[in-house]
C-alpha cells in the first residue's frame, strides 16, 4: 500500500493539483525572501520539474515539503553565483533620470535604510511582515503557510514592526 503512494504522485491529475495547490505560495515565499532579480517564477518551475523527476520517491503527503525546500535551496544557489557575477562585473550601467539630484539623494538614503532595516529583521519576522503588509495575507492564512500558530505569526509581525519603526523614524 505504502507502494501505491508514492507512485500516485507520478499520476498527471494529482501532479496538476499539487502544482495548482502551491506554485502560487511557493512563488509568494520566494519573491518576499530572495526578490524579483532572481526570477522565483523560474525557480518554482524547476522546483517542479525536479518533483516531477522523482515522483517515485515522494509521497504526496511530502509534495509541499519538497517543492519548498528544494526551490529555496534552488534560489540560494542563484544568490551565491549573482554574488560572483557581480563580484566580477567591471562595467557598471548609468542611470538618467529627470528628477533632482537632491532627490535621487534623498531616495537613495531612504531606499538604503529600508533596506538595512528589512535585513536587520529575522527571516522569520521578514516572511511574515512581507505576506502581511505586501501580499494582504491574514494573520490565519500566514499560520498555516508556515506551519506554525496565529499568535507565533502576530508575534513576528508586531515585531517586525517595532524593528521598522525604530530602524526608520519616517516611517
Amino acid at each position: 500500500m505504502t507502494k501505491q503512494l508514492h507512485e500516485n504522485i507520478c499520476e498527471e491529475r494529482i501532479f496538476s493539483s499539487i502544482f495548482n495547490k502551491h506554485s502560487k505560495d511557493l512563488h509568494n515565499f520566494l519573491y518576499y525572501k530572495f526578490g524579483e532579480l532572481l526570477n522565483p517564477k523560474d525557480k518554482v518551475q524547476e522546483a517542479f520539474v525536479k518533483l516531477w523527476e522523482n515522483c517515485a520517491k515522494i509521497s504526496p503527503e511530502k509534495a509541499k515539503s519538497f517543492v519548498f525546500t528544494t526551490a529555496n535551496n534552488l534560489m540560494l544557489n542563484e544568490t551565491a553565483h549573482q554574488k560572483v557575477v557581480l563580484k566580477h562585473r567591471q562595467i557598471k550601467p548609468k542611470m538618467s533620470t529627470n528628477e533632482s539630484p537632491e532627490f535621487i539623494m534623498q531616495e537613495n538614503e531612504y531606499n538604503d535604510k529600508l533596506q538595512k532595516a528589512l535585513a536587520n529583521l529575522t527571516e522569520a519576522q521578514r516572511v511574515a511582515f512581507m505576506m502581511n503588509r505586501v501580499e494582504g495575507k491574514r494573520f490565519k492564512e500566514i499560520a498555516e503557510l508556515l506551519d506554525i500558530s496565529t499568535k507565533a505569526v502576530e508575534k513576528r509581525i508586531y515585531g517586525a514592526l517595532d524593528k521598522l519603526r525604530k530602524d526608520i523614524k519616517e516611517l
